[in-house]
Formats: structure tokens, C-alpha cells, sequence
């Protein structure tokens, strides 16, 4: 039998023993490569007695593909294989552009858990919050499906529609129906508040390093020495690639380390370390996080809250500590697997547990209270003008520039930026 052979030579080659070994230790070897041989067997037979007897005739590949998706989907969440489609998908999507919903998500509880929408997406616009369980596609349900099979049924032609169920804590579930387009990542978005330079970063794709450092350019022109600091919003900021997290971190340290990676080997532990330069010039930084924010998104929070070069603002993080490895499979693709676990500077690992804010700001609206109409000095009989014969108004609507913004988080991240840097030129002079 052709396919048994096949399985042998493989078995065969999972036996190849180093030169050197003990007489003991070969021994358990032997035992051990036994142990694996009976088990390889044992896979060998049920997929000759699907071959043979499955009540219609698969096709080989999917029943072989199948096998390795369900022999990584049990490790971990994060670990999967992806076929030549869904490898090349995901090359795409690494460099900032893809086609579907714009959601990063997860597999949790046998449902297709949303880590975060990204921002300005057909998804973001509908309404996708973190944590959003979806439990139907188009009304089939997701129980049953991988992590892969449930993607792909999102993904589709540009314009084409899908029912989404959803599950969100504190309400019944709901339907929500999304347009499928193109999805054009910004990596980096940024603008000026006052005189404190913002920095949104969505993801951490091919061009987020190069979007922080323009951004920042752009605030030397804008503010120059008046720059009063800077927020680094990572909020719903689903993570990306490990060394875009790593430049991000070294844009705004001068020393010291950033992250380490350690595998199951101590011999394959990474450390990767600042290089001398900081972008915002030792002003302050607040950075924004919330249970969206996961992976480099964290590596960069955890790295500037140990070194106290930023404050950290906002909720709890996500919680995704470990690191995979893209592995391509020559002709079928690839396998994400999970290779190590990462550590903060001080040596914290977050897996499940993620990174506490070191100001806890839960979302919030507010809303003015009318106060009543009181008599003020100016409206006094005979009250005396102000000496430099100036009205007082400084041209600005305070309650317009207060309702134009709705995002309570930022507003707290302004106003401690603009208060410590008050309290250091004061504590200067």
C-alpha cells in the first residue's frame, strides 16, 4: 500500500538517532520513538479506513489538512494552519491591505470571539465592539467551524452582504448586517491637540515604525518647543508584527531593554534592546490601552510602563502573551505556531493575565449640568472695566469645542498630559 509506505518513511525518519547516546538514554529513546511509531500507525489506519469506508469519497488533501488544523487547534488559540489561499491572504494583509470586515479575532468556547474592530472599517461603522462573541454567519452557526473556516466565511466578494449574530454582555443576542469591502489599513493616524502631539496607531503592520516617526515630524513643524507631550492611543489595537512593536517602543526609549522572547529551548531566548534616541525628547507620554489591545500592542505599553517613560492609561489590556512563528510549508502553504511567550523589561509575563493601567479611566459620556443663572461681578451697578480695556472673550466657544469631542478616555490623557507638563516648567523655574 502506497500510502502506508509513505507513512513508514516517514516513521523511519523520526527514528534517525544522534551518534554518541548512552546506553540508558537510548534505551529511552527506543521506547519513546516506539511509543510515537504505535501512534503514527494508529493515524495511518484511520486514514485508510476513511479512504476506504467514509460513506463518500474524500478528497485526501482535505482530509489531511483537516488533521493538522485539529493536531494545532489543540495547542492554543493562536496556533493554525493555513493553506496556500489563507497564507497569501495573510502576507496581504501584513502589509496593510485585505478584503473582508475589518475585525481581528480569536476562537474561544467553540465561538469567533472580536479582539477589536479596526478603525474606520465597515465593522468599526456597524457598530463590532471588543468582545463581541459571534455566534451565527448568515445564520449557520459558527459551533463546529475552526478559526480558519469561520474567517473565510467572512471574507467574500467587495459589496457582497453578511448577517452577523452576535453576543455581548448585558443584552439578548442581536443581528447585525455588514457590507464585505476593501480594507485599507492606516496604520498610524495623528493630528494635534492644542499643543500636545496625538498618535493613533490601529495595528502594527510593514509601516507602522515609518507612520510614528512622520507623525512626530509632523508635530516638530506644527508645535515645535511648545510640544507639551504626546498619547499614544492603542486602544482596540489588535497587535501585528513583533518587530514593528519593537521599533515603536525604541522610537521613545533611549536605553534598556524592550521585550525578551523565550521559547521552550533557554538557549533560543531573544532580548531586544533600545537603541540611544528618543523621539519625543523626554516630554510626557500617556499611552491608552483597553481590552483590545493585545500582543504588540501590550509589548509596547509593558515596555514603556517598566521603564516609567510613559503613564498608562485606560483599562486592562487583552492578554495575549505569546509569540507565533509563520512557518512555511513548501507547496501547502503554512502553520502559525505558537513558538515562545514574551516578557515585559521587568520580566512580567502577561499571557491571560495583561497590562494593568497605571490610571484606570473606564469609557464614560458626560454631560453638562445647567447650572443656575448667578449674578457676577460684572453685572453689579457701577462694577469697574478691566484695566486693559479687553472684553475677556478669547474668541473660543467653550461648550462647542466640549460637545465636538465624545471620547472621555482622550480627554483624561490631555488633561494629565497638559498638567504634569505645567508642573514641571513650574518645578524648573
Amino acid at each position: 500500500m502506497k500510502s502506508r509506505t509513505l507513512m513508514a518513511a516517514v516513521v523511519a525518519g523520526f527514528l534517525a538517532l544522534p551518534l554518541g547516546m548512552s546506553a540508558t538514554a537510548l534505551a529511552e529513546d527506543n521506547n519513546k520513538d516506539v511509543d510515537t511509531y504505535r501512534l503514527l500507525n494508529l493515524f495511518g489506519d484511520v486514514f485508510e479506513r476513511v479512504r476506504a469506508s467514509y460513506v463518500e469519497k474524500p478528497s485526501d488533501q482535505e482530509v489531511i489538512e483537516a488533521a493538522i488544523t485539529g493536531m494545532l487547534r489543540s495547542l492554543d488559540p493562536h496556533s493554525s494552519y493555513l493553506n496556500a489561499k489563507s497564507f497569501k491572504e495573510m502576507q496581504v494583509q501584513t502589509r496593510g491591505e485585505f478584503g473582508g470586515l475589518g475585525i481581528e479575532v480569536t476562537m474561544e468556547n467553540g465561538l469567533v470571539k472580536v479582539v477589536s474592530p479596526i478603525d474606520d472599517t465597515t465593522a468599526f461603522r456597524a457598530g463590532i465592539e471588543p468582545g463581541d462573541f459571534i455566534s451565527h454567519l448568515d445564520g449557520e452557526p459558527v459551533l463546529g467551524l475552526t478559526l480558519s473556516q469561520a474567517v473565510e466565511k467572512m471574507r467574500g466578494p467587495v459589496g457582497a452582504k453578511i448577517d452577523l449574530t452576535l453576543r455581548r454582555a448585558g443584552r439578548e443576542p442581536f443581528n447585525v448586517t455588514i457590507t464585505r469591502a476593501v480594507i485599507k489599513i492606516r496604520s498610524v493616524l495623528s493630528r494635534v491637540e492644542g499643543k500636545v502631539g496625538y498618535v493613533r496607531i490601529t495595528s502594527f503592520t510593514e509601516q507602522t515604525d515609518t507612520g510614528v516617526k512622520k507623525a512626530m515630524g509632523k508635530f516638530e513643524r506644527e508645535i515645535g518647543n511648545d510640544m507639551a507631550g504626546v498619547v499614544v492611543d492603542l486602544r482596540n489595537n489588535p497587535g501585528g508584527l513583533l518587530e514593528q512593536a519593537i521599533a515603536v517602543s525604541d522610537a521613545f526609549l533611549e536605553q534598556g531593554e524592550i521585550v525578551s522572547t523565550r521559547s521552550r529551548k533557554p538557549e533560543d531566548t531573544q532580548r531586544f534592546n533600545a537603541r540611544p534616541g528618543d523621539l519625543a525628547k523626554n516630554l510626557p507620554i500617556v499611552v491608552l490601552i483597553n481590552g483590545g489591545s493585545a500582543s504588540a500592542s501590550e509589548i509596547v505599553a509593558g515596555a514603556l510602563q517598566d521603564h516609567n517613560r510613559a503613564i498608562i492609561m485606560g483599562t486592562k489590556s487583552f492578554g495575549k502573551g505569546s509569540v507565533q512563528t509563520i512557518i512555511p510549508l513548501a507547496g501547502h502553504g503554512a502553520m502559525r505556531l505558537t513558538t515562545a511567550r514574551y516578557y515585559t523589561p521587568s520580566g512580567r509575563s502577561i499571557q491571560s493575565v495583561g497590562i494593568e493601567p497605571d490610571v484606570l479611566v473606564e469609557p464614560a459620556k458626560v454631560e453638562t449640568i445647567k447650572q443656575p443663572q448667578r449674578r457676577r461681578e460684572a453685572d453689579l451697578r457701577g462694577a469697574l472695566v478691566k484695566d486693559n480695556g479687553k472684553d475677556g472673550k478669547d474668541g473660543k466657544d467653550g461648550k462647542a469645542e466640549e460637545a465636538e469631542r465624545q471620547d472621555y478616555q482622550l480627554d483624561r490623557a490631555l488633561d494629565l498630559i497638559r498638567g504634569v507638563s505645567m508642573f514641571s516648567k513650574s518645578a524648573m523655574k
